[in-house]
Parts: structure tokens; C-alpha cells; sequence
């Protein structure tokens, strides 16, 4: 009988076991937590043999902040392989989005590969990350630089009001090696969600570097902060009282960026005060 519910004036005979047998028989057992969830996968598109663009169920429970990664499972139940993948959806979005490149001779990507549409997939029960919004100072023009499924956190801030509330203007670099890399179509599904005077105040720029492409810049990404051909194509100058940046796909593209932004005085977040850059790597 649990003590905290015995009813007032009734005498009770216990024999008392020992502490630690008594805590266990009289006491409710925590309840579980769920690592994970099982999710299915509702959609599958393949843009290039390698390239993949997916979707899958949500658990109601689950939540990120857009520019978080989560954690998806595949495999036998204990011997799964887990991998990081950023979040392409809006906070709110009752799915989640996710771009994926298959790599040859992966773990994870020989299993993703086997995949079709309503086939299970694990999703970890937490998110993380620090490419948010939260940790740059308000103001600025936002710079979001990506190279290849970088591009998907970029994806999901977009689609954020704190974005255009607290920044007057977004320039988003998207670099990749082909042209049938690029994502338009996502970009545009994104900017959907936002109103005309925003769509006003946001630049797309394409970068493919090894062919050509209409409309699209053909330098590496370091290079055309290098030679000054951002700048000259904002209007404005890259550096800490104008600019806030956001960096999320190649290490080296990354470490490239940094360094020229860090001559520019611009750095990350500190000690909890907001900075000028934030940063995801990933490879």
C-alpha cells in the first residue's frame, strides 16, 4: 500500500523490509524517456545519382530550433549507425526536411540507399547545434554562406520571423560543383512563406565551379570575398557593423571564411554576448 495515500484515522501493521527493497516496492518507477522515435519516410527525390532530398514523419514531441541538425538511425535495433543531418523545415512544419549525398561505400549510405518511400528511419529525440539566430547581434546584413547540403539549415531559418525582424537583409551563397546541385526550387518553396516587402530584401547567388551556368558565379566561394565581388554585388561592405554571417558545409570552405571574417573583426559569440559569425561544419 503506498503511505501517501492511505486514508486519514486507518492504522496500519508494517513489517519494514529493508531501505532500499522498502524505496522499491512503495515508490513509482520513473517513467521512461524515449531516445529516439521510429518515423517513416513520406518522400524521396533523387536529383542526382548521388544527391537526395527527403522527408519524413515528425513525433509531436519533437522539437529544434531552425539551423539545428538531428541525429537519423538505420540499421538493426542496437547495432544502428547514426549520423548528423540538418533540418531543411520550418519550425512549425508537422515533417521534417532533410538533404542527403550518398557516399560511396558509406555505412549509413549503403542503408540509406535500400530506402523507398514508407520505409522506417530512427530520429533522435533531441536536436543540436549553435547555427542559430540567438547567438548573432541583431542588425546587420545576414550573410549565409553554404557549400552542397550545407544549404539545408539556411533552408529552415529562412522560413524563421525572427530572421527578418531582427536583420534588414539576407544574401544567400549556395556553392556546389554541377548545376543539377543547386536547389532553386527549395530556396523558392521558402521565400514563399514570407511576405512581398521581405522577398524584397532577400539576394539568392548560385555558385558552380566546375561548369558553367547562367546566372550562377563559377568562383569558389573564398575567392569572391578575396576579390572583393560580394561586396561590389551588395552594395555594401562585409565586416563587423554591417554584416552578420552564417557558414554551414565544407570544413575547408569554412576555415577559409573564418579567417578573412576574423581580419574583418568579426567573430563568433562569447561568454553569452551575441557576435558577428556563426558556424556548422560537417564532412
Amino acid at each position: 500500500m503506498d503511505l501517501r495515500r492511505a486514508p486519514r484515522g486507518m492504522m496500519l501493521t508494517l513489517t519494514a523490509p529493508a531501505p532500499a527493497q522498502q524505496n522499491r516496492n512503495m515508490l513509482p518507477a520513473a517513467p521512461a524517456t524515449a531516445k529516439f522515435t521510429v518515423e517513416r519516410i513520406t518522400a524521396l527525390l533523387k536529383r542526382t545519382p548521388t544527391l537526395i532530398n527527403f522527408r519524413t514523419t515528425r513525433d509531436a514531441a519533437f522539437r529544434f530550433t531552425p539551423g539545428h541538425y538531428a541525429r537519423l538511425g538505420l540499421g538493426e535495433e542496437g547495432a544502428e549507425v547514426w549520423r548528423p543531418y540538418s533540418i531543411a523545415s520550418a519550425a512549425d512544419a508537422p515533417w521534417l526536411d532533410f538533404q542527403f549525398t550518398l557516399v560511396p561505400g558509406g555505412d549509413f549510405s549503403g542503408r540509406f540507399a535500400q530506402l523507398r518511400e514508407g520505409d522506417e528511419i530512427r530520429v533522435d529525440a533531441r536536436s543540436f547545434g549553435f547555427l542559430t539566430l540567438d547567438v548573432l547581434a541583431p542588425g546587420g546584413t545576414v550573410w549565409m554562406f553554404s557549400t552542397g547540403t550545407g544549404l539545408a539549415p539556411f533552408i529552415s531559418i529562412l522560413m524563421t520571423d525572427a530572421l527578418w525582424q531582427r536583420h534588414p537583409r539576407v544574401v544567400l551563397l549556395h556553392s556546389v560543383r554541377q548545376g543539377a546541385e543547386l536547389m532553386p526550387d527549395f530556396i523558392s518553396s521558402a521565400m514563399a512563406t514570407r511576405t512581398v516587402e521581405e522577398r524584397e530584401r532577400f539576394r539568392y547567388l548560385p555558385v558552380v565551379t566546375r561548369e558553367p551556368v547562367e546566372g550562377a558565379l563559377s568562383a569558389r566561394i573564398s575567392e569572391l570575398m578575396r576579390n572583393g565581388e560580394l561586396e561590389k554585388i551588395a552594395g555594401e561592405p562585409i565586416d563587423a557593423a554591417h554584416s552578420r554571417a552564417m557558414l554551414c558545409g565544407n570544413p575547408e570552405m569554412i576555415k577559409e571564411i573564418r579567417a578573412m571574417l576574423k581580419e574583418r573583426e568579426m567573430g563568433p559569440s562569447r561568454r553569452g554576448v551575441p557576435g558577428q559569425l556563426a558556424a556548422e561544419g560537417y564532412w
